[in-house]
């Protein structure tokens, strides 16, 4: 996770509070040229974090994660070609949302169709009036796990004193753990570029103590079973962030191409297409506390 999300999620201390627009309240003719420009193009340019593991990150120059297989789900749904960019995380979502997705970057990025894994936060919509944010699809949280014989993963982290303990740089997993108990596990950090990794860590004797967000432990537990990474199960202590909605993002004016991604991503739901995208990938899908209040 880079330093665009890291600085969107260190405000994400309360749940989304939006709500998707049910369909029958949706515009029927407004907005309609986007999503028939789509169509007539043949091709849905989606943009997604690069080094994002497990959501999107570059696979031998192909993309791979959870995200990019949703996204050629979703151009396949509308009968169009994936066309995928990675783009390196700016530093704030807003920059992220200008230069992929109603701008484009200065250095030549075009700007995409739709831009997955965003924020789906009251507080966030407010301030951008040159998207829509749509389609709530998943909830994440943060949680740990430990190495195969650091003991009891279930204590309080500071009973973890002395031991290395992983966390990405500059996160709030890092930000939760250097002030846990006072400060007293400070001097134990170890530092890794991706929360990922830092679970990662656990199962390679760099660490015996972690904190990521529940998809990235998941995922790397899935990725290495013979490393023994053990997740904890109790939440942890004192941690201000109950979690955030993930969902997407569109043009303001694109609302209509956004309406027929949100109903697809509705059907995965439902049919159990989703859960089996992320299952493929070792992560449990979780429902996004917005999409559950829409129902």
């Amino acid at each position: 996770m880079e330093s665009g999300r890291r600085t969107l999620l260190k405000s994400l201390f309360a749940a989304a509070g939006a709500l998707a627009m049910p369909a029958a309240l949706r515009p029927s003719s407004l907005w309609a040229a986007p999503l028939a420009k789509v169509r007539e193009a043949g091709v849905l340019r989606v943009g997604l974090y690069t080094d994002n593991r497990p959501w999107s990150w570059d696979e031998a120059g192909t993309p791979a994660g959870i995200d990019a297989d949703l996204a050629r789900a979703l151009a396949e749904s509308l009968g169009l070609r994936a066309d995928i960019a990675l783009f390196i995380a700016d530093e704030e979502v807003s920059d992220d949302l200008r230069n992929v997705v109603w701008r484009g970057g200065l250095l030549g990025f075009q700007p995409c169709d739709v831009m997955l894994h965003v924020p789906f936060d009251r507080t966030l919509m407010q301030q951008e009036d040159n998207v829509a944010f749509m389609a709530p699809y998943y909830r994440e949280s943060f949680g740990a796990a430990c190495s195969p014989d650091a003991g009891n993963c279930e204590v309080v982290p500071a009973q973890f004193k002395g031991h290395p303990i992983a966390a990405e740089l500059d996160s709030i997993p890092d930000f939760y753990l250097l002030g846990h108990a006072g400060g007293v596990l400070a001097s134990d950090l170890v530092h890794k570029r991706t929360g990922y990794e830092a679970i990662s860590a656990l199962g390679t004797g760099e660490a015996d103590f972690a904190v990521a967000s529940r998809a990235q432990i998941e995922a790397a537990l899935a990725d290495a079973p013979e490393a023994g990474i053990r997740k904890r199960h109790g939440p942890l202590p004192m941690m201000l962030s109950p979690g955030w909605d993930i969902g997407i993002a569109v043009k303001e004016n694109s609302r209509t191409l956004g309406f027929a991604l949100e109903d697809e991503m509705n059907a995965m739901i439902a049919d159990g297409r989703m859960a089996a995208l992320f299952s493929r990938h070792g992560v449990n899908w979780q429902p996004a506390l917005a999409s559950q209040s829409a129902a």
